[in-house]
């Protein structure tokens, strides 16, 4: 435990490791025009720290070629069964062996079909084919026509497919090559990506069904204006995002952002501190885990105005009067689940100044295990944060680093505790 603290540290980030760091990742291509899209994948699983061994179908040599996917990958590419370049002409095997994992992106319908019948007459569905199965997990990232994925042969295939053990990350909705617009778009890279690093994480939450709130509210004074502040709502999209990655079940109650929902995460909109209240208890019997982000307001108007309020020429400001909105989190602490321990429940504080005193004073005054203070000036806006983890026993520093890096961290520790307590 540490000393009283003030300020968080904000000089110094903590040492962050890629994502992927040490994973080694086949990226095999069938034909597709989301080849265009496996340059950027393959460029992206590199950035997150794994290496990546590019295998490419004939078909996907039409549209995109190999010297690109080699420039991107560093490696040479393979393309043919028959490659002289493996001593023991095995790439199958020995391109396998070595991997922590395959992934078909992008996956076409002819592929997945070939995949489903053991068919192995190109490398990739041979490399398919033979991996160890307890050791390789297979990824699939479809690429198709929205007939094409809606035919009822397809969707036999997904299903069986999944019952074989690989793992289908899905598809997009969009407009398509064709000029149509459906389901069956290849997922993006960034969306892939978030997929993969999913994956591989620890399912420390695994069976675990995580609330979380995120971002600022609005409160209304007439129809244009009103009372909210500088929130983001990043922090809380980490966490949301952090809490899928360790297997549990999420969902997000938002406040007015503009960030994109983290993949496989329930999202749920709101704008007002009522709204946001109504929402979470409606949730909340579900919930086994509660993690308030929020920067919910302290106090709404306590009349808006129904129409524009307008300058009268007198230089006076109209008056406004306000009432307290209800503390989310003490409600929610008080429901005989947060009692008994069946719902473990985590806030957030952002202060000013004195954040250990007032952290743990809040901790006390709203009866929850574990507060999470920061200073809000300091973090609102940004990418980076440093965290004070303060609990019965005192308080726990965590130093400055992403917001994402640090809502991993606060997973872990969360289940941990939740475990513990149990």
């Amino acid at each position: 435990m540490t000393n009283d603290v003030n300020r968080m540290p904000g000089a110094l980030m903590a040492l962050e490791s890629p994502e992927l760091e040490g994973k080694h990742l086949v990226l095999g291509l069938s034909g597709g025009i989301a080849c265009y899209k496996a340059a950027e994948f393959c460029r992206a699983l590199i950035k997150a720290g794994a290496t990546v061994q590019v295998v490419m179908t004939e078909a996907a040599e039409q549209f995109i070629t190999p010297v690109t996917m080699q420039a991107l990958s560093g490696r040479p590419v393979y393309t043919r069964q028959w490659d002289q370049r493996e001593a023991n002409n095995m790439a199958h095997i020995n391109l396998s062996r070595e991997a922590d994992a395959i992934v078909i992106a992008p996956c076409s319908a002819d592929f997945m079909a070939k995949l489903l019948h053991g068919r192995a007459d190109d490398l990739l569905s041979l490399m398919c084919l033979a991996r160890p199965i307890d050791k390789v997990p297979l990824l699939i990232a479809p690429a198709m026509n929205r007939e094409m994925y809606a035919h009822p042969a397809t969707q036999r295939n997904f299903g069986q497919l999944t019952a074989d053990g690989a793992t289908v990350l899905g598809v997009g909705t969009g407009f398509q090559a064709c000029g149509e617009t459906g389901d069956g778009r290849m997922l993006e890279p960034d969306q892939l990506l978030e997929d993969i690093v999913a994956f591989f994480a620890p399912k420390t939450l695994a069976g675990e069904h995580v609330l979380v709130t995120a971002g600022p509210t609005y409160e209304a004074i007439d129809p244009v204006r009103g009372i909210t502040n500088l929130s983001s709502g990043k922090m809380g999209f980490a966490v949301a995002r952090a809490a899928r990655e360790a297997g549990a079940t999420v969902t997000l109650v938002a406040g007015p952002v503009g960030l994109p929902t983290p993949r496989g995460v329930l999202r749920i909109d709101v704008k007002s501190a009522r709204n946001m209240l109504e929402a979470v208890m409606e949730r909340a019997p579900a919930a086994t885990i509660f993690i308030a982000t929020a920067a919910v307001a302290d106090w709404r108007p306590a009349a808006p105005s129904a129409e524009k309020i307008k300058k009268d020429g007198s230089g006076e400001a109209p008056a406004l009067s306000f009432v307290e909105n209800e503390d989310i989190l003490a409600r929610v602490a008080r429901t005989d689940a947060a009692r008994t321990g069946a719902l473990f429940c985590v806030g957030f504080a952002a202060e000013s100044h004195d954040l250990a005193s007032n952290a743990q004073a809040k901790r006390l005054r709203k009866n929850v295990p574990l507060l999470i203070g920061n200073i809000g000036p300091d973090t609102f806006g940004q990418d980076h944060n440093a965290l004070l983890l303060v609990d019965e026993h005192g308080h726990t520093e965590l130093p400055r680093a992403s917001k994402l890096a640090l809502a991993r961290r606060l997973v872990g520790e969360i289940a941990s505790r939740k475990s513990a307590a149990a």
